[in-house]
């Protein structure tokens, strides 16, 4: 298993089955390889199991089949508070809906996953989350609460949040599904810019071809497994037009 050591996030045969009555295949012995610092974005259309994979790859949720591999450990073969600490230390998690606690502070939501390990930690968990807020561009707006904050600030808020662990991999659910296209452009910048100081690898869940196209290569789905991009036809993204800003 030495592709396994060597990259990031290996699967290998993962499949999920949902049981309500009758069996759903959501994924289907997919497998996929992303090296470390890599940005890798997954397409596909509606119910093709992105959001599936993202839960498996972050131990969210458990195949029911398969193996899953991140930084070299077997992480299928985990389970309760072994897997809770790999996933609090290793993995980051950015959410299309943001997941702000309403009656917190931004910087009060970015301390939030690391306060109960508060004391453990080699660093001050306060100082952080001001670093964090500052270095997303929202030092000025450490007090505000989510509500006072716009689309785009709260998912900047978001992405401090993922970052207070200091994770080796950011997994990123529709990031820019709830901003508009600028704003979605300047957090894909920042994700960018972030995965390129801090040496992270990214993957980020979209159906915007121009979101996947920040990315370094794209995986496609189609009813639960991979496809090769020149099997898609027209659902296959034109790059020569769809291009991130920035990006040649």
């Amino acid at each position: 298993m030495g592709d396994s050591k060597e990259a990031m996030i290996v699967a290998r045969d993962l499949t999920k089955t949902y049981s309500n009555g009758t069996d759903v295949c959501a994924l289907d012995r997919v497998n996929i390889v992303i090296e470390k610092g890599e940005f890798v974005s997954v397409m596909g259309p509606s119910g093709s199991g992105k959001s599936t994979l993202l839960n498996l790859l972050g131990t969210l949720d458990m195949p029911t089949s398969g193996e899953i591999w991140i930084d070299g450990v077997d992480v299928s073969a985990l389970s309760g508070n072994v897997l809770a600490d790999f996933r609090r230390k290793n993995i980051g998690f950015i959410f299309q809906l943001f997941n702000l606690i309403p009656i917190l502070s931004a910087w009060e939501n970015v301390m939030l996953p690391l306060m109960p390990y508060r004391r453990s930690q080699p660093f001050r968990v306060q100082d952080r989350a001001r670093d964090l807020l500052e270095a997303v561009g929202l030092g000025q707006r450490l007090d505000h609460l989510p509500g006072q904050l716009s689309g785009g600030e709260k998912q900047r808020v978001a992405i401090a949040r993922a970052l207070i662990n200091e994770p080796s991999m950011i997994l990123a659910d529709e990031p820019t599904g709830n901003v508009d296209t600028k704003v979605g452009d300047e957090i894909m910048q920042l994700l960018e810019d972030l995965r390129k100081t801090r040496d992270q690898t990214v993957m980020v869940v979209t159906h915007n071809p121009r979101i996947a196209a920040y990315a370094d290569r794209t995986y496609f789905l189609r009813d639960g497994a991979v496809v090769d991009e020149s099997h898609l036809g027209d659902e296959r993204p034109i790059r020569a037009f769809i291009t991130a800003p920035g990006k040649v």
